[in-house]
């Protein structure tokens, strides 16, 4: 109860009306802290492949599918060692007290309706991958697949911000995180999260958006196709 109190206070002094630059390492532990106590609570339970293909000297970008409200939260905790922002639409800045901490932890806000602010929003991205230790991640499909499809179509626009922070893009492939809500409080939900290709900074400065855009969507198509993750390792 005191730690909610205290999460609650530190929440509320929050300036929601100023654009954080900076990481906030206190924010972003109570940020996994919470994140890691709700997915116990949910009883999920991941396994992952891929992990050690992620690059370790260097920021990066961050994209994948994305099926459920689930897919950011499991993403920033599973590769909580590389601590991402997400580009997020606006309304996730007004939940109480969890949009507050967001902020500190410098997730960008993106104004799907206007094109010419999300052309902003891709200039900011870019700038915090290349002016901080933070890695950033989008969902090219835009918002969730709520289809019995297994991609929406990919706006390729989104790979401009590797492109312009030359940097490598992680694709990461996450399934049954549309599961969790049908599932609880009966049952446990396994979510498999497999890091599906890396696309290295050179490749991406020499290709074409569209290009990107493909290699990203027929790797994670592979990954959705594939059985069981092999190479698993338990998170939670």
């Amino acid at each position: 109860m005191l730690f909610i109190l205290f999460t609650i206070f530190c929440s509320a002094i929050v300036n929601t009306h100023k654009e954080y630059r900076k990481d906030s390492k206190f924010y972003r532990f109570l940020l996994n802290t919470w994140t890691g106590i709700g997915l116990y609570l949910v009883r999920v339970k991941v396994v992952t492949s891929g992990l050690e293909n992620i690059p370790s000297d260097c920021n990066f970008l961050v994209v994948g599918n994305h099926r459920s409200n689930f897919d950011p939260i499991i993403t920033w905790y599973v590769l909580r060692k590389h601590p991402i922002a997400f580009v997020s639409k606006e309304e996730n800045f007004h939940v109480p007290f969890f949009g507050r901490i967001i902020r500190k932890c410098c997730f960008v806000p993106i104004d799907r309706k206007n094109p010419k602010n999300a052309l902003k929003t891709i200039e900011r991205a870019a700038e915090l991958i290349t002016s901080s230790n933070l890695c950033v991640g989008i969902y090219p499909e835009g918002t969730r697949n709520k289809t019995e499809k297994q991609l929406l179509p990919f706006h390729n626009g989104v790979f401009k911000i590797a492109k312009k922070a030359n940097v490598p893009i992680v694709v990461v492939t996450v399934k049954n995180t549309e599961k969790i809500s049908k599932n609880y409080p009966f049952h446990s939900t396994k979510v498999l999260f497999d890091v599906s290709d890396v696309i290295p900074a050179e490749v991406v400065s020499a290709s074409r958006t569209a290009e990107i855009s493909k290699r990203v969507e027929e790797s994670i198509r592979q990954s959705l196709d594939g059985k069981e993750i092999l190479i698993a390792k338990k998170i939670l």
